[in-house]
């Protein structure tokens, strides 16, 4: 299972210690900024070109810009910190001052909120692998009383909208088609419409759903596919993507073409 890249080799300390060692290298050119910055005041002119309203020196916009980089890097996990202890640390450690734990506490503290972290995301992909398949199975069953909707042996569902009159693909066929995918609460998470272009892929090559419903339609046609977990992206889902664990997805597709051999 993946594992977001925040529980990776220590992300969080790589982090907050990388974006305190960015600041501590700013530290001789800001200095240089507030310089400029009184300097211009007493001219009456702004320090430099580049200033945004509330952040007047250079010295403003890269710590804004750091706590902007770090804000966004501890986000995931915002609910396990505290923040005003995680910037005591960071002040302690860009002044030198004794840290409240060594190195080895915080590597075994990193290690055991790892573990923690690990466990809650695999119990809420139990959880949301379990909802999934309870809604698309009520789902399916729904969808197959409709008067037009099919189902196949395996449990593919499709619909005609456009019959074609061309000859249908085979497995070991390439073809060209346009599409679009949604989740069963009518998100699309994938488009060729939107592209503004067609895909072109081995039919053998893609989740059993779509080649099973693309291998019934004669090219010209345009069908409607509703496909299980099983004959998508089962369990797993696409880790990190928009499809989730046991999720059962929704198709338009039009079958363009059956891309003959060193067609371009």
């Amino acid at each position: 299972m993946s594992i977001n890249p925040y529980l990776r080799h220590t992300a969080l300390a790589l982090a907050v210690g990388s974006l305190a060692l960015f600041a501590a290298g700013c530290n001789k050119s800001a200095d240089k900024a507030d310089a400029d910055k009184t300097a211009a005041a007493e001219a009456g002119k702004p320090a430099d070109g580049n200033a945004i309203a509330g952040l007047p020196t250079e010295k403003d916009r890269v710590s804004y810009m750091i706590g902007m980089g770090l804000g966004k890097s501890l986000e995931p996990i915002k609910d396990e910190i505290d923040f005003d202890v995680v910037a005591k640390a960071v002040k302690s450690s860009l002044a030198g001052e004794k840290l409240l734990m060594d190195e080895k506490q915080a590597q075994q503290i990193n290690e055991a909120f790892m573990q923690k972290m690990q466990a809650k995301q695999i119990a809420e992909m139990m959880a949301k692998s379990k909802k999934n398949l309870e809604d698309g199975q009520k789902f399916m069953a729904e969808n197959g009383k409709k008067p037009n909707v099919k189902t196949t042996a395996s449990g593919l569902q499709y619909e005609v909208v456009t019959q074609g009159t061309g000859p249908k693909p085979t497995a070991s066929d390439v073809v060209r088609v346009h599409y679009k995918g949604t989740l069963l609460d009518g998100k699309t998470f994938d488009s060729s419409y939107d592209r503004g272009e067609p895909v072109v892929f081995p039919l053998g090559q893609v989740v059993p759903g779509w080649q099973e419903g693309i291998a019934l339609m004669p090219v010209g046609s345009k069908y409607k596919l509703w496909i299980p977990a099983k004959l998508g992206y089962g369990e797993k889902g696409t880790p990190g993507g928009p499809i989730g664990p046991n999720a059962t997805l929704a198709f338009e597709v039009e079958l363009l073409e059956i891309v003959k051999p060193g067609a371009k």
